[in-house]
């Protein structure tokens, strides 16, 4: 999962105004505290969905607040996961096309690995990284 800051600021109208300093495009509200981290978590993932879309690069989260008005909010792992396949993409210099044409797969199939909001499949994300010379690893940790 990608950990991301966020700063939560009173609004003037009792909302929390939420930004991140990481990503600058990300701006949202919530009502109260956990109504502002839920609208976070889907601005975030808008967010890089628009990157992954305009073909731009995708800052590293920093993991850590850097205040007291900071929270960490984190992507789904399958966010993660299609995250780093776009960065091992473009690390890669290769198209879309090429990975299609390295799978086999339609130009469609392959199109889908890049949408956020598609539920890939595990298996479909391992053969795409294997396809780019890439493995995956799984730790599991304690929760924070």
């Amino acid at each position: 999962m990608f950990a991301y800051a966020i700063k939560l600021e009173p609004d003037d109208n009792g909302a929390l105004l939420v930004t991140s300093p990481d990503l600058p495009g990300v701006v949202t509200f919530g009502e109260d505290r956990e109504d502002a981290i839920r609208h976070a978590q889907d601005a975030i993932e808008e967010w890089l969905a628009g990157l992954i879309d305009d073909g731009l690069d995708i800052p590293l989260p920093q993991r850590k607040p850097r205040g007291p008005d900071q929270v960490i909010v984190t992507t789904s792992t399958l966010t993660a996961l299609k995250v780093e396949l776009y960065r091992a993409l473009r690390s890669a210099g290769i198209t879309r096309a090429e990975l299609a044409r390295r799978l086999d797969w339609s130009r469609e199939s392959v199109d889908r690995l890049f949408r956020l909001d598609h539920r890939s499949r595990l298996e479909q994300l391992e053969a795409a990284f294997r396809a780019l010379g890439r493995q995956l690893d799984v730790v599991v940790s304690e929760a924070a």
